[in-house]
């Protein structure tokens, strides 16, 4: 089963993570920014050639999970990140508000179909965990999932929830997923100058929603909930990474980082060729030669 590599935003797996000691800025010494553009290039094309070799050897999936409040920078960092790699290997789904037909279903069931197939990249933007995050924070939201039962307790409602996740997830890495979760740790004065920017740039106008404003109001519910979500959720075959936020240019670099290493630890290769299939190769290579 894969095992997280490394990283100083590595959430620890011990349930001791305390959002209030985790930063929102880069560490004393980062690179200037023209220093962290070139990094990123250099990681984008290692990684296009790392995704090669998973498409090739068609054994493991790779599933990243994006998980933030908003104008933290999931759509830029996603796109910056993976722009080097081959459409043919990545797939991006986002999950909004859930439509009548999920809401037939269990919580996990409209992910679960936009899982990677092996040798494939499977980028969720925002996933599952909006199950213990948003709904968390607005638990009338409940009201329209049917539920078979009234849970008693939402204590242990979202514990439950949380045993289903973590249930889900070692299956998934028992089977060859490689899960990488993000969450982009942004500032709460940081998001005031996003949604600021959005409102005074026109071509940013797109982006502003009345509704990401007035959920400010919750954020200290909102750290908890993601405070209790990291903590019951991060183990070595899916684990969380919170990356500082505030700086985009650190932000991406620190994902790409993630992701290069991880997919390192697999030891890829492209598949050998069998002699017999060398034998086949031989004799096509006359074939063609005699047409030229």
């Amino acid at each position: 089963m894969f095992d997280a590599p490394p990283h100083p935003h590595l959430v620890p797996f011990d349930g001791s993570v305390r959002i209030a000691d985790l930063p929102t800025t880069p560490p004393d010494g980062t690179p200037k920014k023209k220093v962290l553009k070139q990094q990123l290039v250099e990681l984008r094309d290692e990684l296009a050639d790392l995704q090669r070799m998973l498409y090739a050897q068609d054994r493991h999936a790779v599933l990243l999970v994006f998980q933030a409040m908003d104008a933290a920078g999931k759509d830029g960092t996603i796109r910056a990140v993976l722009s080097g790699v081959n459409p043919a290997g990545c797939q991006v789904f986002s999950f909004k508000q859930p439509s009548a037909e999920e809401l037939d279903h269990d919580f996990l069931w409209r992910t679960a179909k936009r899982l990677p197939e092996r040798g494939r990249i499977g980028v969720f933007n925002r996933s599952y965990y909006e199950e213990v995050l948003v709904v968390r924070v607005h638990p009338e939201f409940l009201e329209a999932q049917r539920l078979p039962r009234h849970p008693r307790s939402l204590d242990d409602f979202w514990t439950e929830r949380y045993a289903s996740i973590e249930t889900h997830e070692q299956h998934l890495a028992r089977n060859g997923m490689v899960i990488l979760k993000f969450w982009l740790n942004v500032s709460r004065d940081e998001q005031r100058q996003r949604f600021l920017a959005r409102l005074d740039e026109p071509e940013k106008n797109w982006k502003f929603a009345a509704g990401d404003v007035r959920e400010r109001a919750h954020w200290d519910t909102y750290m908890a909930a993601y405070q209790d979500a990291l903590n019951a959720t991060s183990r070595p075959w899916a684990p969380w990474y919170a990356i500082p936020a505030d700086d985009k240019a650190y932000m991406r670099v620190a994902v790409a980082e993630v992701i290069r290493d991880a997919l390192r630890r697999l030891k890829l290769r492209y598949p050998k060729v069998s002699r017999e299939e060398r034998k086949r190769f031989t004799a096509m290579r006359r074939l063609l030669d005699k047409e030229g």
